[in-house]
């Protein structure tokens, strides 16, 4: 089983697009039963709160199913759960260094890594740009699954 965990400040705009967007990729590859996918705070802003409606209009657009969730926060014992811990950006990378004390396992990498990229994904909550951030999403996703079905294990 690969456990991958998506990260971002809030839990309620790239993080559950990232979560959902990588289920649908790894469903119609037929892997699903194979991973473990799931998004989570960094910040406790909006704990509590369901996926953005600019995220969920977004995924209804391209077809990608999503269900009703609540924003969760990143917790210390996640870093044992989790084989990769996948950040939008360098703060949510800062965060999660400073909740497990580092990254000796190096499970903590930044979503565009995959895709070649060294960027962090567009937050829709400052710009209100959900397709620009769906499109980031899309390719560090794509990138991600790939360098997992190359590699084959969890290890970066």
């Amino acid at each position: 089983m690969i456990n991958i965990l998506f990260v971002c400040h809030g839990n309620i705009c790239r993080s559950p697009m990232a979560e959902f967007v990588m289920k649908d990729m790894v469903r119609r590859a037929g892997l699903e039963k194979m991973f473990v996918i799931d998004s989570k705070a960094a910040r406790r802003d909006e704990l509590g709160n369901d996926t953005h409606y600019g995220t969920k209009a977004k995924l209804r657009q391209m077809g990608i199913p999503f269900a009703k969730r609540r924003a969760t926060l990143l917790t210390k014992e996640d870093y044992a759960a989790y084989d990769y811990l996948v950040a939008m950006d360098a703060e949510n990378i800062r965060d999660m260094l400073r909740l497990f004390g580092g990254d000796p396992d190096k499970k903590i990498t930044r979503l565009l890594r995959f895709a070649g990229e060294n960027r962090e994904v567009a937050d829709p909550w400052y710009t209100g740009n959900f397709d620009e951030t769906y499109d980031d999403v899309v390719k560090g996703c794509r990138g991600l699954l790939q360098f997992i079905i190359k590699n084959g294990t969890p290890i970066l």
